[in-house]
């Protein structure tokens, strides 16, 4: 394993995330997907690069199921082999930023237990990519309750976080507490034990996370503002950006222009005109999300472009890499569901 004092090798690193990116399914790929039935994306996706995948689980599953796991296992694949890659500073911000994973799965888990899924089918839906290792996750998936787990990952990065939001879960009965409170975890971990005075390298780590955190922050206010719950956006506020403070977020959150406007006058602003433009024409909150989404994207590609040899191309792959990911889950599943390209096609982030 590579250590933080070891030299950062981005240009060998860069590289291949690039070469990598430049995989990604574009616009038209998604397009022929949307016209597509469930076997037909299938076979589509055994003469792509998810051919290993679709191959190797082909005899276990088949339809939906068989998109699903073999795009979970795909990332997976992806990323270990970007920590195998990466030496030095970059390999310790690689390794903090996928924690995200641990943070996925421990929320696949909680929510598997919540929903009364079955073993199988909680473990099929996590993505090893993460720090946590298969021993921990596999006592994860064995637990048979909520409290279960939240004992199991006492000793890990989530496991105060979960402990304080325990109660507030078995008040309200509702998972909000504890997904909030993994999501906390895992983001306050990120920006922790940098160093006091900031190599221009960590700086860049700083800057593509800080955005992050903010359309994090965005989205989950908007999100509570539209389930109507009585409930303080400030009390989910994310640590840790650098466009809003608590009280700026829960009075903007119910005004959507005016929330645009903070974020053009914002340092995102002059790299946004065009996903901003998007947001102003988002005719429902569904629309402000995903065009959300579209800005965070551009604004990574951004950074990647102005920094090339740095961690933001890598970090930018990681988010357009899931965006695929998350694009053909959600073709796979409209398109299961009966809905109409046109339909499917409202519900992509193509960037």
């Amino acid at each position: 394993m590579s250590t933080a004092n070891e030299a950062a090798n981005y240009e060998y690193v860069t590289a291949r995330a690039r070469a990598r990116r430049a995989a990604l399914f574009d616009a038209d790929d998604y397009r022929k997907l949307v016209r597509m039935g469930p076997g037909e994306i299938a076979r589509f996706m055994e003469e792509t690069e998810y051919e290993e995948e679709m191959n190797a689980l082909g005899a276990r599953y088949s339809g939906v199921d068989l998109i699903e796991y073999a795009l979970n296992r795909n990332l997976a694949k992806h990323f270990d082999d970007l920590l195998d890659f990466a030496e030095g500073k970059l390999y310790d911000y690689l390794a903090r930023y996928l924690r995200k994973f641990d943070a996925w799965n421990v929320k696949t888990v909680v929510r598997g237990i919540y929903s009364g899924a079955d073993r199988q089918e909680i473990e099929d839906d996590l993505i090893r990519a993460g720090e946590l290792d298969d021993r921990v996750l596999d006592r994860l998936v064995e637990a048979d309750s909520v409290e279960t787990v939240v004992e199991a990952l006492d000793n890990t990065l989530f496991g105060d976080a979960l402990a304080a939001a325990y109660d507030d879960y078995e008040a309200t009965g509702v998972l909000v507490p504890l997904e909030n409170a993994v999501d906390r975890a895992y983001y306050r971990t990120l920006l922790s034990g940098l160093p006091p005075e900031p190599d221009r390298a960590t700086r860049l780590y700083v800057e593509f996370l800080q955005a992050e955190i903010d359309f994090r922050n965005v989205r989950n206010a908007l999100r509570l503002a539209r389930s109507g719950a009585d409930i303080d956006p400030a009390e989910y506020f994310i640590p840790g950006g650098r466009l809003f403070d608590e009280a700026e977020l829960r009075q903007l959150v119910g005004n959507p222009d005016q929330l645009v406007e903070r974020i053009r006058a914002s340092p995102y602003g002059d790299d946004l005109d065009a996903a901003l433009d998007q947001l102003d024409a988002a005719g429902s909150l569904i629309e402000f999300e995903r065009a959300l989404e579209e800005a965070l994207l551009e604004y990574s590609h951004t950074l990647s472009n102005r920094y090339p040899l740095s961690v933001c191309p890598v970090l930018a792959y990681i988010l357009a890499k899931e965006r695929e990911v998350d694009n053909i889950r959600a073709i796979a599943r409209g398109t299961e569901a009966g809905l109409s390209g046109d339909e499917i096609e409202e519900e992509l982030v193509v960037r």
